[in-house]
């Protein structure tokens, strides 16, 4: 890029776009806002709304009949989500639940084969430490936040150990293949903030969770994913024995028996309409291509560190995402010591919607389908005139985190 201050040259970058179409294809209601929270709900596509629509016609026609084809759908939407985002194989992934019920099946699953400490590092994603320590007092473990990553993976002899794949605060990406193979443990990984942003090989998993409703746009409380790796299955029991999740389900006899494969994560009642979203959304990215998306990912990012650099620097904001391109995520994580009415003033006064992390950071999230280069650029300048006007100096409501 030859001078990224000059917004001509993101206009030139969104000339030069090869996903620039899809935008249009995303309900944007006001298109003066700009809107860089894609990291924690995604857009609307019109494509997901309409495959609601017709999930809900199908409801409407069919009634309990719908039921010989969706039941099917965690399985099926599963496979296509290992296939289109997350370099998986068929039968490794189960579309249902939450990432929370999904990582308590697995943290459980997994002490099972495991003797040694539940192990997580203390900047994990706060469900996951929640989640982790709780099953490990539930199984008489010890729980161990560690200060680091080097420090979790040590700590974790014999053990179960969880990881997220993109840090939900820095932005940082992991080396998921390396630390799986030099920990003394199972690993789970959380691929909530990498699914549908950056390429992810599952194959050099063990176990995994993850979320769709972020990058991959499937909508508010969309259904999460869990990961198994096929030689794991037979070996793994899920802690909640729901009917789902049985053996020849609608024999309906005594006893428990798991289901062979991914399956025996099942446990309840899938979410139809949920699952007509997310396999609706997989469409979009199947269509535009996981390594142009990440592509365009990355170069989102290197514009607003570019003009971060360039712009904010003396105002006191420094950049707390690695640098290197191929070690991040598609979100921006700045620090400055009035970070929360920084954030404010972005959304009151500015059109610009980031959102915050206590105590001191300030996320810009990049959706390669939806965002573009132009609006980078304007955000970060935007943000440059807030600082020059003293807007963050205002009081602000207390911090309401999302």
């Amino acid at each position: 890029m030859a001078d990224p201050t000059e917004r001509s040259e993101a206009l030139a970058l969104d000339e030069g776009d090869p996903l620039a179409s899809f935008r249009d294809r995303f309900v944007v209601a006001d298109p003066d806002r700009i809107y860089l929270d894609g990291n924690s709900l995604g857009r609307l596509s019109i494509d997901v709304r309409d495959a609601v629509l017709r999930a809900v016609d199908d409801w409407g026609a069919r009634v309990v009949e719908g039921w010989h084809d969706w039941i099917e759908l965690p399985a099926r939407v599963g496979d296509r989500l290992a296939r289109v985002a997350l370099g998986g194989r068929p039968g490794e992934v189960l579309v249902t639940d939450s990432v929370t019920v999904n990582l308590y099946k697995l943290a459980h699953a997994a002490a099972d084969l495991r003797p040694g400490p539940i192990v997580t590092d203390a900047g994990n994603f706060p469900t996951d430490r929640y989640v982790l320590e709780g099953v490990a007092r539930q199984r008489g473990r010890r729980y161990v936040e560690a200060t680091s990553i080097e420090a979790a993976v040590d700590a974790a002899s014999n053990g179960v150990l969880c990881l997220s794949h993109v840090d939900y605060r820095t932005g940082a990406l992991l080396p998921m293949a390396e630390l799986t193979a030099s920990a003394d443990a199972l690993v789970i990984w959380d691929l909530s903030h990498s699914a549908g942003a950056v390429e992810v090989d599952l194959a050099a998993a063990e176990l995994a969770v993850g979320c769709t409703y972020k990058y991959l746009n499937a909508g508010p409380g969309a259904p999460a994913f869990v990961y198994v790796r096929a030689d794991l299955q037979a070996e793994l029991r899920s802690p909640i024995q729901g009917w789902f999740g049985r053996r020849d389900q609608f024999v309906m006899g005594a006893g428990y028996e798991p289901a062979e494969g991914v399956g025996r994560f099942a446990a309840g009642t899938p979410s139809i309409l949920g699952l007509a979203a997310v396999d609706a959304a997989l469409g979009l990215v199947e269509e535009a291509g996981m390594d142009r998306i990440a592509a365009k990912g990355r170069r989102l990012t290197t514009l607003a560190i570019d003009l971060t650099d360039a712009w904010l620097r003396s105002h006191g904001v420094t950049v707390a995402t690695p640098r290197h391109p191929e070690r991040r995520g598609h979100h921006l994580a700045l620090r400055h010591p009035r970070a929360w009415p920084l954030a404010r003033a972005l959304i009151d006064r500015a059109g610009v919607v980031p959102d915050f992390r206590p105590p001191d950071v300030v996320r810009l999230g990049f959706s390669p389908l939806t965002t573009r280069y132009a609006e980078a650029w304007d955000a970060l300048d935007r943000l440059r005139d807030a600082l020059d006007r003293g807007h963050h100096q205002a009081d602000a409501p207390p911090a309401r985190v999302t």
